[in-house]
């Protein structure tokens, strides 16, 4: 790779090989990491520039696995996600921005609950390359935090010494593979 320029194009998300996922402290002690396993998703890359460009990923909230059934019902549940009336969360791209070195600032606003709040998201391109199929490949990594509460997600418990059994801040988390689309 050489320039932007040359990945100008669409990308879509492979969800088999994509992970879009969260952490959060629990009892104030340990990591409980999750993720959303049915999301979609494009990348258009405009030949004219980034202010061109745009980003939109879905994740089927019902989806969540946190590796615990009792835990991923509760976060379906009212009380958090609410998948019966908010079965999806999105981020749609307002504008991003390279910062060198093959690492942007994608800044969208992410809607969970009905909610939508602009997030800031650093990535990092990890690399470009055709895989045995034929297919080109691009890979992006980042995390962003967030305060769960602005979207909704209050529910929580007091801890005996002072903390609270779930983190309000969570780490959001993502691997993402994109396949180019055929010309």
């Amino acid at each position: 790779m050489t320039s932007l320029a040359e990945l100008a194009g669409t990308w879509t998300l492979d969800p088999e090989h994509t992970s879009i996922g969260f952490s959060a402290r629990h009892a104030m002690v340990t990591k409980v990491r999750g993720a959303f396993n049915d999301v979609a998703g494009t990348l258009v890359i405009d030949p004219r520039g980034l202010e061109h460009s745009h980003v939109s990923v879905t994740a089927m909230a019902e989806s969540i696995d946190t590796r615990n059934e009792n835990r991923d019902e509760h976060l379906r549940s009212r009380d958090f996600f609410d998948v019966a009336t908010y079965p999806d969360i999105t981020f749609r791209s307002t504008s991003t921005v390279e910062r060198g070195d093959w690492s942007f600032l994608v800044v969208g606003d992410l809607t969970l609950r009905g909610v939508a709040h602009e997030v800031i998201v650093p990535l990092e391109l990890v690399g470009v390359d055709v895989d045995p199929f034929g297919l080109t490949r691009a890979g992006f990594e980042g995390s962003r935090r967030v305060d769960r509460r602005q979207w909704g997600l209050e529910w929580n418990t007091p801890l005996d010494f002072g903390g609270v059994l779930i983190s309000e801040r969570i780490t959001l988390e993502f691997e993402l593979s994109l396949i180019r689309d055929a010309a």
